[in-house]
């Protein structure tokens, strides 16, 4: 079985496109930049709050992971803990090393693309959480030894471990290897809990599903969405959205508060590792949105949705929400 976007239109980026964007055969090349050494904002979180899980947090440990607390319940999404990836490494480590992190509840996987599901993080992770993934995932989790699975399809809402889980679509595809090509979906999940309500979109181009799921799933109380691996936009449009639409996706989910992700961590394409978020600065500017409702955590960072939620207040005063140690740059 295989499976298709909502468009129905993209099933992966075809080898002579690979081949063009790889040896810059296009108008939008540009020139290299650094895939590590990038200093981004980082924070040395130590976890003991979090292994407390008294209160609802996103964790942002790199890339598309977070750690998210609802209700006492703890749910790692996306979870990436290695050095590298094939030949791509690291430009900071994780936000959240193996000791600060706390007992798993729920391990969540948007969809196969390894900087999104990462084998010797998923097998260090163990047996016991539940493991909440696509539909056609199922089979890899039971060959690594996993006891607690739940396959999902868009749309279907369940509640698992306590959690209030819907698996949303996404404009994307899938694989592991040559021979399995889109035969797992992918998207994103939206969380809630308690009456926290929370959307981690995974990797997407821009579609109009956006505004679907804020129709259908509720208020929408933070939205983790994804601001870099857009360049060059030719290639990774279809896949990837850029900043400017990253906003336009927030609206058109209408959260009340902007989490960015999927930047800073591995060089996956094209635009310089730290350019996202002053796009996305730019976007949010021009679009007329308060500061107040944009998020761009450092690596490590803890946000408390009690903060987030209906938060008015400047984010020069947010300084709270920095809950560890001293904020570095690496």
């Amino acid at each position: 079985m295989t499976f298709a976007n909502l468009k129905g239109n993209f099933r992966k980026p075809e080898t002579w496109r690979i081949l063009k964007w790889l040896l810059g055969l296009h108008r939008e090349r540009q020139p290299k930049h650094p895939a590590t050494g990038v200093p981004v904002p980082f924070v040395h979180n130590d976890g003991q709050a979090l292994r407390l899980a008294t209160q609802d947090t996103l964790t942002w440990i790199g890339q598309a992971s977070f750690l998210v607390q609802l209700g006492g319940k703890n749910a790692l999404i996306d979870p990436v803990m290695s050095a590298k990836l094939a030949w791509v490494r690291r430009n900071v480590p994780p936000g959240l090393d193996w000791p600060a992190m706390p007992k798993i509840d729920l391990v969540l996987i948007t969809h196969s693309h390894r900087d999104h599901m990462d084998a010797a993080t998923l097998k260090r992770l163990g047996p016991d959480p539940v493991y909440v993934v696509p539909q056609g995932l199922g089979k890899w989790f039971r060959r690594a030894g996993m006891r607690h699975i739940v396959e999902m399809v868009w749309w279907q809402q369940l509640e698992i471990e306590g959690v209030n889980v819907t698996f949303v679509p996404a404009e994307h595809w899938s694989r592991r290897k040559l021979s399995d090509v889109n035969t797992s979906w992918w998207g994103g999940f939206v969380l809630e809990r308690g009456g926290r309500r929370v959307y981690h979109s995974g990797d997407s181009g821009w579609f109009d599903g956006f505004e679907m799921i804020g129709e259908r799933c509720g208020e929408i109380h933070a939205a983790m969405l994804p601001i870099g691996a857009y360049a060059p936009r030719w290639f990774m449009a279809r896949q990837h959205i850029a900043p400017d639409e990253a906003v336009r996706a927030f609206l058109a989910l209408k959260a009340q508060q902007f989490v960015a992700m999927h930047w800073g961590t591995f060089k996956l394409s094209d635009e310089p590792l730290d350019e996202p978020p002053r796009l996305l600065r730019a976007a949010w500017e021009q679009a007329g949105l308060p500061e107040s409702r944009l998020n761009v955590p450092a690596i490590g960072e803890t946000l408390l949705l009690e903060n987030l939620a209906g938060k008015t207040t400047p984010a020069r005063q947010r300084e709270p929400l920095l809950l560890f140690a001293d904020r570095v740059s690496r």
